[in-house]
């Protein structure tokens, strides 16, 4: 097995800090948006915007949440492992607001599926966006691109993709891992 670094920890930080500039440009003051990470690995990114948004571009009540789509994805029951659900914290509705939902990687698109499936729980939204700090370009099972991408990534048959964050336990980077 091996790996290759394809973003360091500066430039992570740069990539977010442009993703954050794009979206005060659609967004502005942030009163009809609100930000949804995807449970689990895109509240890590979700996090760091939103501190961005509030610490360095002075936006205030940014509101954000957290959707589990465990029990939304197509392929739930079709593993031998029982799932770990991860929680759920929306406490706004999202009723005619626009919508960034933000994950770390997009990969086949179907966790942005369930998400969408899953958000109409919440309400309707007048628009849903997508943010992702990576995007696999070539693996896509459903017509689903986002609005807002940090590094356009060409992984092919085995590589992977693995994205470390302080928070969790590592450093802030991402890798390209061959197995």
């Amino acid at each position: 097995m091996s790996q290759k670094v394809l973003l360091n920890a500066k430039e992570v930080n740069i990539i977010l800090n442009r993703l954050a500039c794009q979206l005060i440009e659609n967004h502005r003051d942030f009163k009809n948006t609100v930000l949804i990470g995807i449970q689990p690995r895109g509240v890590y990114v979700a996090e760091r915007i939103k501190k961005l948004l509030e610490e360095d571009y002075k936006i205030s009540d940014i509101k954000m949440g957290y959707l589990d789509i465990t029990f939304f994805r197509d392929d739930f029951r079709r593993g031998d492992k029982p799932l770990e659900a991860n929680k759920t914290k929306i406490t706004f509705v999202v009723e005619d607001k626009n919508v960034v939902f933000i994950d770390d990687v997009l990969y086949t698109g179907r966790s942005i599926n369930a998400a969408l499936t899953a958000v109409q729980s919440f309400g309707r939204p007048r628009e849903v966006e997508l943010l992702t700090l990576i995007d696999r370009r070539f693996s896509r099972h459903l017509p689903i691109q986002p609005n807002y991408r940090g590094r356009q990534v060409d992984a092919i048959n085995g590589e992977k993709v693995k994205v470390s964050w302080i928070e969790n336990g590592g450093e802030d980077s991402v890798y390209l891992i061959e197995e």
